[in-house]
């Protein structure tokens, strides 16, 4: 880390600035200082505040994903303001523009950070031309290393200004903060047509209204979680991300997304396993560690309980090429994009991980119910005939435990059996499972008879795959790797 100081000569007048911190080396003037950075609280009003301070667009596409983010997305508005002259104008795609479909970017300062830590809160004006849900406002992304993300996330903006607030976790952290303002905004929630929202006296501030708060990991819920020697858990995860949650002056509950680098965590059992400043989970002996943390001095909600055996062996690597198969989840295949190991858990959702073993992902379930894996669109496998998994049981519970595959149907929607013409069917898996190994199971597709518990009586389309999923009536518990079709 490079530490900046400002030495002053006195007996010639000369001041230098930006000095590295030499370590080892000791200095006896006593007018040596930790240089300050600014304290600049406001980040746009009129215009941009502060030199070398820029936009940047993620985009990027490739021939297999859509278009990123519309960079022609921010202006300044020189006829629309809540204060002043100007407003920035935020004008989100259609769906289908072929230059982004949506809206995001990262607000930084270039250069040199600002020391936030006498504020509270990020807070601005906002309004759009329509009621809309926003996806992210937030701040703390600079791109490298992005350590103090803060997100408020589904943020609904009306036809009229109304002020906004995004508690800091903890400002005591942020003296040197590149990452002013995120956003991402998108027209899923209006029929994939573009609008228009404005943002106004966009600047940190001191409140002093903000208080409470109640930070927590594992969704507040305090998880038992089944592993092995070598695992690596992460600690927020889109699914179950790490919160912290105010009283706000207006006697409302505010819940922001808050990066791992804000807590501090602790092992119960070091020798079991440890955590980093990423909250990333290493599980290195034999045994049980709690893993609990707390966020500027707050205890947090919830704890995963580590209860480790003996060394992991990943699932044995597929061998048929890349060109035979449709894969769904598998570290040797390309396959579907925006996966979602549990699309619908309902009270499932916190027993699901994605662990890391050897440079391998696998997918863990801990006393399942139902458990939907979706992703993005639709997969035809109507030219293929069978399905490969390969599982392992890690407990006894599990008589009837199925897997189940969903069809959209023709018309390529889920509609829940009705006019598209839907089909689903379920296979029993529980008499090939083993406890603690692994058992590769191919399954012909034309064996998905089963009726569902969603509805479906039998698999009869291929064409347009929406779902695998698996059931228990008995809180079965397996590891889950290399699904695909062949």
């Amino acid at each position: 880390m490079k530490t900046h100081l400002i030495i002053k000569l006195k007996k010639i007048g000369i001041t230098l600035t930006g000095v590295l911190l030499v370590l080892g080396c000791q200095y006896e003037d006593k007018d040596l200082q930790v240089a300050e950075f600014s304290k600049t609280a406001e980040i746009f009003i009129d215009t941009p505040i502060g030199m070398g301070t820029n936009f940047y667009f993620p985009y990027g596409p490739d021939a297999n994903n859509p278009p990123g983010s519309k960079f022609t997305a921010w202006t300044v508005d020189q006829t629309v303001s809540y204060k002043g002259n100007a407003s920035m104008r935020f004008d989100v795609p259609n769906s289908d523009d072929p230059e982004g479909n949506f809206a995001g970017a990262i607000f930084r300062v270039d250069g040199a950070g600002r020391d936030l830590s006498g504020y509270d809160a990020l807070t601005f004006w906002a309004k759009a031309s329509q009621g809309v849900s926003i996806s992210e406002f937030g701040f703390g992304e600079d791109f490298y290393p992005n350590k103090y993300i803060t997100t408020l996330t589904n943020v609904s903006l009306g036809t009229a200004w109304a002020k906004y607030i995004i508690p800091i976790p903890d400002a005591s952290k942020l003296v040197n903060e590149k990452g002013m303002f995120r956003y991402s905004a998108g027209s899923q929630g209006t029929n994939n047509k573009g609008y228009t929202f404005w943002i106004d006296e966009l600047k940190f501030e001191k409140l002093g209204t903000i208080g409470n708060p109640r930070p927590k990991i594992m969704g507040g819920v305090d998880v038992i979680q089944q592993t092995y020697i070598g695992a690596k858990i992460e600690l927020s995860t889109k699914d179950i991300p790490l919160t912290d949650t105010f009283n706000m002056a207006s006697g409302l509950n505010q819940t922001v997304l808050v990066a791992p680098s804000y807590f501090t965590f602790l092992s119960s059992n070091t020798n079991v396993a440890t955590v980093n400043e990423l909250g990333v989970v290493s599980v290195i002996g034999i045994g049980t560690a709690t893993i609990t943390a707390s966020l500027n001095n707050v205890v947090a909600i919830g704890s995963l309980k580590i209860d480790a055996g003996a060394a992991f062996v990943n699932a044995p690597n597929p061998s048929l090429p890349q060109l035979n198969v449709n894969s769904i989840y598998s570290n040797f295949y390309s396959g579907v994009t925006g996966l979602n190991p549990g699309i619908f858990a309902g009270p499932n959702t916190s027993n699901i991980s994605i662990q890391t073993f050897g440079n391998n992902q696998h997918l863990s379930y801990q006393s399942i119910d139902y458990v939907g894996i979706g992703w993005t669109g639709t997969v035809n496998v109507s030219n293929k005939t069978m399905i490969h998994l390969d599982i392992q049981l890690k407990n006894t519970a599990a008589s009837d435990l199925r897997i189940e595959l969903k069809d959209f149907g023709p018309d390529n929607i889920d509609n829940n059996y009705g006019a598209g013409n839907d089909s689903a069917g379920g296979y029993i898996l529980s008499y090939q499972l083993v406890q603690d190994n692994w058992v590769s199971i191919d399954i012909p597709l034309n064996q998905f008879t089963l009726s569902t518990g969603g509805g479906g009586s039998g698999l009869f389309n291929l064409n347009n795959l929406g779902f695998v999923i698996f059931v228990s009536n008995n809180g079965a518990s397996f590891l889950v790797d290399n699904i695909y079709f062949y």
